[in-house]
C-alpha cells in the first residue's frame, strides 16, 4: 500500500439531507448531514433541479470547516438509479449524466452523487466517481428466472455497503474478496441476502420490491394468490398495495413501528406478538441465507451480518444459532457508506483497480 495521501469529498445525497465526508486516505477528517428544509426541497418541480441549491449547500460547508478544496485529490458520489451494471468505481462520464439527470431508471436523490460529484471535481480539474450504486448487477442466468416469463428477477440490493464490509472480511481473513464465497446479508429497514462468488453477487434478493425475508419496513416474498386478490378486490389502487409491500409491512404492518429497540423493549416487557414477529423476522433471515449457502454449492468461506439490525444482540444470536453450521459467522453492525465510497476511489487512485467506463453492460453470466 502506498504512504501517499489522497484528500477525497464523499457525497451521499437523501431525501431530505445530503451527507458528506472528507477523508484522507480511509482517515474522516470531517462528517456531516445536512439537513434540507422540506419547504425548501419542494420549491423545485424534481430532485435533478435541485442539484445547485445542493452544489452550494455542501460548498458552503465545507467553507465553514475552512476546508480547502482545491487540496482534493477526486470527489466520489453515491451511485444512483442507473442502468444496470456489474460492481466497482466509475469514472463520471457524459452519458452517465444524461442517464442520471433523465432518470433512465428512476428519480432518486442519489441520482444527484455523481452529478454533484463531477460538478465540483470538474472545477479543479480532477477525477470524480460514483462506487457500486443500487443497480448493480451480476446475477447469473439462471438467477434470472422468475417462473413467469414475462418476469425477470432484478438485481437491486446494498450493493455499496455489501461489497465494502465483504472486501473488509476478506482482508481480515487474509485473502482477496476475488478469491473468496461469501454470503452478506445487509439488514436494515430492507434486508438483502447476496451470494458473493469470487467478488460477484451472483445472486440476491431483490429488497426493494418484495423477495426474500420481510424486514421492519418491507414485506419480502409473500403468498403470490393471496396478492393477487388483494389486488384484484377492488379495495386498494396500485400505489396502495405498493406502499402495503414496501414502507407499511413487516414490523410496521404487524407492530406498528419499524424502531428493532422499541420491538425488543416490548419483548422484555412481555409482548408476545412482539416476539413472535422478532423470532419470524429472524428466521427468515437465516432461511434466506441458507438458501444462499445451496447457490454457492456449500462452498462457504464465512457469512456476513451487517447494517443496522446487525446491532441487535439477540436477533444476531438467533440468525447465527441458525446458520453457523453452514460457515463462520462475522458480525460487521452498521453501514457507513461515506467511508465505502471514500475507499472506492482510494482502490482508484492507489492504481489497485481500474475506473470502469460507464455503460458496462452487467457481468456476462457466472455458471459455477
Amino acid at each position: 500500500m502506498t504512504d501517499k495521501e489522497y484528500r477525497l469529498l464523499v457525497i451521499n445525497p437523501g431525501s431530505t439531507s445530503t451527507k458528506i465526508g472528507v477523508f484522507d486516505n480511509e482517515r474522516a477528517v470531517f462528517e456531516k448531514s445536512l439537513r434540507h428544509d422540506t419547504d425548501e426541497i419542494n420549491q423545485y418541480k424534481t430532485i435533478i433541479d435541485q442539484y445547485e441549491f445542493r452544489k452550494n449547500t455542501i460548498l458552503e460547508a465545507l467553507d465553514e470547516e475552512d476546508i480547502n478544496i482545491s487540496r482534493l485529490s477526486a470527489v466520489v458520489g453515491r451511485g444512483g438509479l442507473l442502468r444496470p451494471i456489474e460492481g466497482g468505481t466509475y469514472s463520471v462520464n457524459d452519458m452517465m449524466l444524461e442517464d442520471l439527470r433523465n432518470g433512465f431508471s428512476g428519480e432518486h436523490a442519489s441520482n444527484l452523487g455523481g452529478i454533484i460529484a463531477f460538478e465540483i471535481a470538474e472545477q479543479l480539474n480532477i477525477p470524480s466517481f460514483i462506487v457500486d450504486p443500487v443497480v448493480v448487477d451480476e446475477l447469473q442466468d439462471v438467477a434470472r428466472l422468475s417462473g413467469v416469463p414475462e418476469i425477470e428477477r432484478k438485481s437491486i440490493f446494498h450493493a455499496l455497503n455489501q461489497k465494502a464490509v465483504a472486501r473488509r472480511v476478506a482482508s481480515q481473513l487474509n485473502s482477496k474478496y476475488e478469491e473468496l464465497n461469501l454470503i452478506v446479508t445487509h439488514m436494515g429497514g430492507g434486508i438483502t441476502v447476496g451470494a458473493h462468488h469470487k467478488g460477484k453477487v451472483i445472486d440476491v434478493n431483490n429488497g426493494l420490491h418484495g423477495e426474500g425475508p420481510f424486514s421492519p419496513e418491507r414485506a419480502g416474498t409473500v403468498p403470490v394468490g393471496e396478492l393477487v386478490s388483494m389486488c384484484f378486490s377492488g379495495e386498494y389502487y396500485a400505489d396502495e398495495i405498493m406502499k402495503k409491500l414496501v414502507g407499511q409491512a413487516g414490523y410496521v404492518g404487524y407492530l406498528g413501528t419499524n424502531d428493532a429497540v422499541k420491538v425488543e423493549r416490548r419483548i422484555s416487557e412481555g409482548d408476545e406478538r412482539a416476539k413472535l414477529v422478532f423470532d419470524a423476522m429472524a428466521y427468515q433471515v437465516a432461511k434466506e441465507i441458507g438458501a444462499a449457502s445451496a447457490v454457492l454449492a456449500g462452498e462457504v468461506d464465512a457469512i456476513v451480518l451487517t447494517g443496522g439490525l446487525a446491532y441487535g444482540k439477540q436477533f444476531v444470536s438467533q440468525i447465527t444459532d441458525q446458520i453457523k453450521w453452514i460457515a463462520d459467522v462475522i458480525v460487521h453492525p452498521g453501514e457507513n457508506e461515506l467511508q465505502a465510497l471514500a475507499e472506492g476511489g482510494l482502490r482508484v487512485l492507489r492504481k489497485e483497480e481500474k475506473a470502469k467506463v460507464y455503460p458496462v453492460s452487467s457481468v456476462e453470466s457466472t455458471v459455477m
